[in-house]
């Protein structure tokens, strides 16, 4: 079907509504929230295939490195699972559990970054991180229970907290204080049903990694309160600034800590879909036989990954070259640079604090420098159908008018995506003296 001008423009127009309907759904806990794939896909509906300019997309909004040949896996992890699937001999069903030597191996390789010692029993394998946050949830949830969950954050955790009946309660991060938790307010939003609080670090969506200190500070309120922490270490070892990465585990002996984690980042392979979650819990305050019952009773309802990639982990976890990881951090924190310092040189938009970590980063705009700009949804829209630049609006991961942008991109293309943000910004912004 061809579109005539008029209605290519409605079918923007209505695009455009349906996004910012669904954002607004998101800040009301509604069910009808979208996601970041979902929000992606609508701005990508506004490139005409047709248009004459045939500019090459960018996208700095999905946090998918692979698109990009400069981000490849190891050698290493690809031959380990065409050995395995060549093997046939794991061609049929795993135990919902995991494997055990895959689930022994995942509790070895946490286990280098804590102070004691995990058991495959503490370790279960999932598909993806996303079915570790959902299982992690679905144990917790209980009539009138909510969570702790930090804004900007992964809106998987409001989706999956809906669908399990479980009410979210916001925090802030904090922008000026390198997105650290307002543990004040963390304070004041949990009451007698809280059950736990969510931290992502390495953070999505704002590239910070937390200090040794900040991290105690957490867990120690989380003690106060009487809740456990959800770890969510998906961009764990990602760090590429002043803080190390610290296990949130470390501190699993003053809050228990459900740790939850993937192959996906840090080997490159979001696809295999190969997560894991584990209970970093030494003093057993979370451990009960009960609960770890209840548990292993949702892993039997879930299929697992692919039982041949389950069978892959301990030679990739074992054996991967540290060679492998210093390249892949080398190259971020290289694009992390370039994209700090080129965002920051466009006077509508400010970047406050540079990437130590992760893939993304979260960018200020200053619609009042905008001529004809009215929120983040609408630059994000408008940037899309004019640069063939995809980048995702900050009201989906839980701030209004920001930007998230993914800067795991070839450093060629990034460094193009933000000229052609910067000519955008000047187009659609009133008359500066400074110059773009």
């Amino acid at each position: 079907m061809v579109l005539t001008h008029s209605q290519q423009k409605n079918y923007g127009q209505d695009m455009k509504e349906s996004a910012i309907l669904s954002c607004n759904n998101n800040n009301n806990n509604n069910n009808n929230m979208i996601t970041i794939k979902g929000m992606i896909g609508l701005i990508m509906s506004q490139i005409d295939d047709n248009n004459e300019i045939k500019k090459e997309v960018i996208s700095l909004g999905m946090g998918d490195p692979t698109a990009y040949s400069c981000f490849t896996t190891s050698h290493l992890a690809q031959d380990a699972v065409l050995r395995t699937l060549s093997s046939a001999n794991f061609n049929g069903y795993a135990p919902t559990q995991g494997l055990p030597t895959t689930r022994m191996a995942i509790a070895d390789y946490l286990s280098r970054d804590l102070s004691y010692k995990l058991t495959m029993n503490d370790v279960f394998v999932t598909s993806g991180c996303t079915n570790a946050i959902d299982i992690a949830l679905s144990i917790l949830a209980r009539p009138g229970a909510n969570i702790l969950v930090p804004r900007p954050g992964f809106p998987i955790y409001e989706l999956c907290a809906s669908f399990r009946q479980l009410e979210v309660r916001h925090f802030n991060l904090l922008p000026t204080r390198v997105w650290e938790v307002d543990l004040d307010a963390v304070e004041s939003l949990a009451d007698e049903n809280t059950v736990a609080i969510v931290i992502i670090n390495p953070g999505n969506p704002c590239g910070n990694v937390y200090s040794y200190q900040h991290l105690q500070r957490i867990a120690e309120v989380a003690k106060k309160l009487g809740i456990l922490v959800i770890a969510d270490e998906v961009y764990g070892h990602l760090a590429f600034g002043k803080n190390p990465f610290i296990a949130m585990g470390t501190f699993g002996s003053i809050a228990p800590v459900l740790t939850l984690g993937s192959l996906s980042k840090r080997w490159l392979v979001p696809g295999w879909r190969l997560g894991w979650l584990a209970v970093t819990d030494p003093t057993c305050m979370f451990k009960q036989p009960k609960v770890m019952q209840r548990l292993k009773k949702y892993f039997d309802i879930y299929g697992g990954p692919p039982t041949f990639i389950q069978a892959a982990v301990p030679q990739i976890l074992e054996e991967t070259d540290d060679i492998f990881f210093k390249k892949n951090i080398n190259l971020l924190n290289q694009t992390s640079e370039l994209c700090f310092e080129g965002i920051n040189k466009i006077p509508c938009l400010s970047c406050p604090q540079k990437p130590d970590g992760s893939m993304a980063v979260m960018v200020k705009l200053n619609l009042s420098l905008f001529n004809d700009i009215t929120d983040d949804i609408d630059f994000c829209f408008k940037l899309a159908k004019e640069e063939f630049v995809i980048i995702l609006p900050g009201v989906v991961v839980g701030m209004k008018d920001w930007l998230r942008i993914t800067f795991a991109v070839e450093p060629a293309s990034l460094e193009e995506a933000i000229q052609r943000i910067s000519c955008f910004c000047h187009r659609h912004a009133y008359q500066l003296d400074t110059n773009f």
